[in-house]
């Protein structure tokens, strides 16, 4: 009994650190030529791309699957500092609030 609680407390807590966020969408039947994305766009069965929006995606026969190319920083001074989300590359950078030019130290990262 002991064994089974210590699971669901590890559960419990591990659950609201992941924070990844993924989606899948099944393949609409008769679909033979590939995976067409939100935009349109047809993708060869087995290839990968990223969407403007910085999420890595994968077309199998089955479905579409994606999810979030980048990690979001949650273990800094928030009260010194500020996260920057850089569209291009797809990252954050935290940097000083008052100066842009100094990053902050990042201790924990989740996604």
């Amino acid at each position: 009994m002991k064994t089974i609680l210590a699971c669901l407390l590890v559960l419990a807590v591990s659950l609201p650190v992941s924070n990844a966020s993924c989606f899948i969408q099944p393949m609409k039947p008769g679909t033979s030529d590939g995976c067409l994305d939100s935009k349109g766009n047809l993708h060869q069965f087995e290839s990968k791309w990223r969407t403007d929006d910085c999420m890595d995606c994968y077309c199998s026969r089955d479905a579409i699957q994606c999810c979030t190319s980048y990690a979001t920083p949650v273990g800094y001074d928030e009260e010194k500092c500020v996260r920057i989300f850089d569209e291009v590359t797809c990252t954050y950078k935290v940097l000083e609030k008052n100066d842009h030019s100094k990053e902050c130290p990042v201790y924990e990262w989740v996604g």
